[in-house]
C-alpha cells in the first residue's frame, strides 16, 4: 500500500495492528482444549520445599567466630568453663 499522507498513515498502522492481534487470537485460541488438572494429575506432582528453616547453622559456622576471635587469657578461659558447667 501506497500511503500519501500522515493520517493514512495512521490509520494503516492502527488496522495492521488489529489484523496482528486478530491473527494473534485466531492463532493462539485452544478453544477449550487447555483445562485444569485433575485431582489424579494434581496429587501425581511432588514439589519439595525448602529443608531447614533456621538460620542457627550458617550464624555458628561464620558470624559467630567472627565476633569471638579475640585471644582469651587463661583466667578468662576458666571464669567461661565454670559458668558453662
Amino acid at each position: 500500500m501506497v500511503v500519501k499522507n500522515m493520517r493514512e498513515l495512521l490509520t494503516y498502522v492502527e488496522e495492521q495492528k488489529k489484523l496482528r492481534a486478530a491473527e494473534h487470537r485466531r492463532r493462539h485460541a485452544h478453544d477449550g482444549l487447555c483445562s485444569g488438572l485433575t485431582d489424579k494429575e494434581y496429587m501425581r506432582y511432588e514439589v519439595s520445599g525448602k529443608k531447614t528453616y533456621s538460620k542457627s547453622r550458617k550464624f555458628t559456622h561464620n558470624r559467630m567466630w567472627k565476633e569471638t576471635s579475640k585471644q582469651y587469657t587463661v583466667e578468662q578461659l576458666k571464669q567461661i568453663k565454670k559458668c558453662t558447667i
